[in-house]
């Protein structure tokens, strides 16, 4: 019988992952931004422990690739995602939308258990 105190492990590495996709307008949100800065070579996002819930999404400019990095392709734009987040990002789906005078990136990840209630935080 398992040890209920013990904490599940994983390898990334042993993992097939069905990996992350950028819609049309993510694509084109991103190939924007990589015209605008030439030293932009697309973007990353990554999660961090955060809010309520447990986790938040972090998007950043990639600048340079990091050596954990998995890239994602659509239309010329790259998202770079770390490996260390496959696990709660895989099978995500970015888009970009707009709601009312906002624009944004929205994350359609079916790994998601719960969110709170303001939409800052997920849990998996």
């Amino acid at each position: 019988m398992p040890d209920d105190n013990q904490v599940a492990s994983f390898d990334p590495t042993e993992s097939q992952w069905q990996g992350l996709q950028l819609t049309d307008k993510a694509a084109t949100q991103i190939a924007k931004l990589m015209a605008k800065d030439s030293s932009l070579l697309g973007i990353r996002l990554a999660i961090k422990p955060s809010g309520c819930a447990g986790f938040a999404y972090v998007l950043s400019m990639a600048t340079e690739i990091d050596s954990d990095d998995l890239v994602f392709t659509h239309q010329g734009a790259n998202l770079y995602v770390p490996l260390k987040a496959m696990p709660y990002l895989d099978g995500t789906e970015v888009d970009f939308v707009s709601q009312g005078l906002n624009q944004m990136f929205q994350y359609n990840n079916p790994k998601v258990q719960s969110a709170c209630g303001c939409g800052e935080s997920f849990n998996v």
